[in-house]
């Protein structure tokens, strides 16, 4: 009986890039654009993930929903204008080991590679085309066409492109937004340990202390080749 082919689903930001420093500075600029006191970076920090709709309502819930569009739009401003300046690649860095970690995996014949981010598609291409990542991901869902984390659509929809079964799928990502939309979605989740929630708070199946964990990690819990 042939093995089924198995999904590994990555979220992006705290997992594969540390996009922090630009994501706390377009923060600032748009909180200060609207007039509004600036969150401290412990909060905004711990949005990240989040699609940047709900990310507002939840640094600013006292602010109506028109001063929500001005902060998410204020925020895409500033974020492109850093990223336009630096570039993606130097905006966003790639955690060490990960370009390695990806092109090693999607070699492989028995392993399918996604994506699931708060990202916007055009973020994602962005960021993609930045570190010369196109084609590694079969599956790639953005925050323009899901609710955000932990809703498990983006999940379930990646296991509907790729007809895989939840057993033959993981989520790997650093919030609780990622392991809650993979329970949610009925897959198992694999934290790290440099993301940007406490690796205590995620009570994921598995914790990689580095990129050099993951096959062991797959073989476990799989039976597949490390």
């Amino acid at each position: 009986m042939t093995a089924p082919l198995r999904l590994i689903i990555f979220d992006v930001d705290g997992t594969l890039v540390d996009s922090q420093g630009d994501i706390v500075a377009s923060m600032h600029h748009a909180f200060a654009e609207v007039g509004a006191p600036v969150p401290d970076r412990a909060a905004i920090i711990g949005i990240i993930g989040l699609s940047l709709d709900v990310a507002m309502a939840r640094l600013a819930p006292d602010l109506g929903p028109a001063a929500h569009d001005a902060l998410v739009e204020g925020y895409k401003r500033s974020y492109m204008g850093l990223r336009a300046q630096a570039g993606a690649a130097q905006s966003s860095p790639l955690f060490p080991g990960t370009r390695g970690m990806l092109e090693a995996l999607a070699a492989r014949n028995d392993l399918l590679l996604g994506v699931a981010t708060g990202k916007s598609r055009r973020g994602l291409d962005k960021l993609l085309e930045g570190h010369g990542l196109n084609g590694l991901f079969v599956t790639e869902q953005v925050a323009d066409h899901h609710p955000s984390k932990p809703h498990p659509a983006m999940l379930h929809t990646a296991l509907a492109e790729t007809g895989t079964d939840p057993r033959d799928a993981v989520m790997i990502g650093d919030t609780t937004y990622d392991m809650d939309m993979a329970r949610a979605a009925g897959l198992r989740c694999i934290g790290v340990e440099w993301g940007y929630h406490p690796a205590a708070d995620l009570r994921a199946d598995h914790m990689l202390t580095g990129w050099a964990d993951l096959p062991g990690c797959l073989a476990q819990m799989w039976g597949v080749p490390a």
